[in-house]
């Protein structure tokens, strides 16, 4: 499965983001998803992931109660809506696809998202 993350940019401390990870190539609704980043000098980070139908989510402890994941598989989509970001929230997203909890196969390539202070 092809994965293309987007909707970084440049957003001030408090405001809020919404990511999206377009899926194509292979059925969707079959493969578990997560999205993950990579601060400049640090290594990738998990931060949350959800069920093949959506029902289940699982957070990193830094993100949660302020990002939440969800995906709408008839538009082959993922989504990460982020809210209340902070500067150490900056950092390149990217999405990913597995068949099963945290067993992650195809990596899209990621989306910039850059907080101001």
């Amino acid at each position: 499965v092809q994965l293309q993350a987007s909707g970084g940019g440049l957003v001030q401390a408090g405001d809020s983001l919404r990511l999206s990870c377009a899926a194509s190539g292979r059925t969707f609704s079959n493969y578990f998803m997560g999205w993950f980043r990579r601060a400049p000098g640090k290594e990738r980070e998990f931060l949350a992931a959800v069920s093949t139908v959506g029902y289940d989510q699982d957070y990193a402890d830094s993100v949660k109660g302020r990002f939440t994941i969800s995906r709408d598989n008839a538009k082959n989509t993922l989504y990460l809506q982020m809210n209340s970001l902070k500067p150490e929230d900056t950092a390149v997203y990217s999405c990913a696809a597995g068949p099963r909890w945290h067993d992650w196969t195809y990596w899209g390539q990621g989306t910039q998202v850059t907080v101001s202070s």
